[in-house]
């Protein structure tokens, strides 16, 4: 299970960088850079929430379900990589996020 650090701090799972969820989805089936990915889990903060509902403690690893095939860390739609960061600053949407740790492992 990969060490998961989230720099999206307007998402509503993000807990000092860390995600409450156990799992994760990265989309991109057919990414090619890292900006072609995006992390299908993204729920926008709104004002007043600071956390997700979930009393559930943020953790460092999570499974992650990703889409990106063309990733070298990519077996069978789970990622393999010890470490992933998910990058997207003020995103407001998923579009706006993305897996900085995608690497093409295109031929």
């Amino acid at each position: 299970m990969p060490e998961l650090k989230c720099t999206v701090q307007t998402c509503l799972h993000n807990q000092n960088y860390y995600c409450d969820l156990d799992s994760i989805k990265v989309g991109g089936s057919s990414a090619k850079h890292a900006q072609d990915t995006c992390c299908d889990s993204f729920e926008e903060r709104k004002d007043g929430n600071s956390y997700s509902n979930t009393m559930k403690e943020a953790s460092p690893k999570s499974e992650i379900d990703c889409k990106a095939t063309e990733c070298m860390y990519n077996e069978q739609c789970h990622c393999h990589a010890g470490k992933i960061s998910v990058e997207g600053g003020n995103a407001r949407r998923c579009q706006e996020t993305e897996c900085a740790t995608f690497s093409c492992g295109c031929h």
